[in-house]
């Protein structure tokens, strides 16, 4: 059976605007509906009655699909949601949240014509989701950024960018022998996406730059101080470290000065650049933007209710800042 996202590639357009085409909700340009027309004749595309109606009906609230599995950090996940809100009321919206981590969830709200459109979290690399969100009619918009999700924008924080970034400047501190210690094991094995862009970063850079790089998972419990200590007691010639782990970095900030031995450590944190400024020993810290992140998801949602055709892919660039610029900041407010 042909879909509505298989007529949108044909078209060269998303998915969105084959369904104002059908509809005709939204102002089209001549030139793009002859387009999304000719495909669906090719393609002997016929939507159900009830996609139809669906399209034609508005309810001013966004799906927001946020799942709280074990080992999500709650806190950023919160703040994302927090500028999801914000920009959503601005724009005269609510917001439906669904706690499902299925698609039977989204499925279930866009065609009970609960939300005119969906902005999905917790991304994995190969999200099962991702099938049932190109079939629907409903607008949707994922924060973070899957393979072959070719259909349906995508808003999300450079992570793979984030993780050269940490590298090359550990690599310019002098260090050698590199780490990445990151998300809990349950996330990194869920293959979720933002923790495999990350190490993927991390990685190539410091392979690019000749430097000895590992990756470990870390528990965002008590149990991460344990975990670092093991970690740094198996790898002595470690000295440069990225820490990803929100959950984990109030417990370990002791550990990460330095070594049992001796050595010194550099450190460089990629969380929220709050979280950043109550640790006095990191060396640098990369800003997680979660409540920007939000907003700009929001927003490119916004612009598909209006018609607007989107970049298949927004990130936002990560910025390194050095400790002394945190303190500074953080006495000044």
């Amino acid at each position: 059976m042909v879909t509505i996202a298989e007529v949108a590639r044909a078209a060269g357009v998303s998915i969105s605007t084959v369904s104002y085409v059908m509809s005709g909700k939204r102002t089209i340009s001549q030139d793009t509906r002859d387009r999304v027309e000719q495909a669906i004749a090719d393609l002997k595309y016929s939507p159900h009655a009830s996609a139809r109606s669906l399209a034609s009906r508005s309810t001013n609230v966004i799906g927001l699909q946020a799942p709280l599995r074990t080992g999500v950090d709650v806190h950023v996940v919160m703040e994302i949601v927090a500028g999801v809100v914000r920009e959503a009321r601005a724009n005269q919206y609510d917001i439906l949240l669904l706690t499902s981590d299925d698609a039977a969830g989204l499925s279930r709200a866009a065609r009970a014509s609960m939300v005119d459109a969906l902005l999905v979290m917790d991304i994995e690399s190969d999200d099962p989701r991702i099938t049932t969100l190109e079939e629907l009619p409903t607008p949707a918009v994922l924060i973070g950024l899957p393979a072959g999700a070719d259909g349906i924008a995508c808003v999300d924080f450079d992570f793979e960018a984030a993780g050269r970034l940490a590298a090359s400047r550990l690599a310019e501190l002098g260090h050698t022998h590199v780490a990445l210690i990151g998300a809990p094991e349950e996330v990194m094995a869920r293959h979720t996406s933002y923790a495999d862009r990350l190490g993927r970063g991390f990685l190539a850079a410091a392979d690019e730059l000749g430097l000895d790089a590992e990756v470990h998972a870390c528990p965002s419990s008590q149990e991460s101080v344990a975990a670092v200590d093991a970690i740094l007691a198996a790898r002595p010639d470690v000295t440069g470290i990225l820490f990803h782990n929100e959950g984990a970095l109030p417990y370990v900030a002791g550990r990460l000065s330095s070594g049992d031995d001796g050595r010194e450590l550099d450190v460089i944190a990629l969380c929220p650049a709050n979280v950043a400024r109550t640790v006095p020993t990191l060396t640098d810290s990369i800003d997680v933007p979660a409540e920007e992140l939000g907003v700009s998801a929001t927003r490119a949602l916004l612009r598909l209710l209006e018609g607007q055709d989107l970049p298949p892919v927004q990130l936002l660039a990560p910025r390194l800042e050095s400790a002394s610029d945190a303190v500074a900041s953080a006495t000044a407010s």
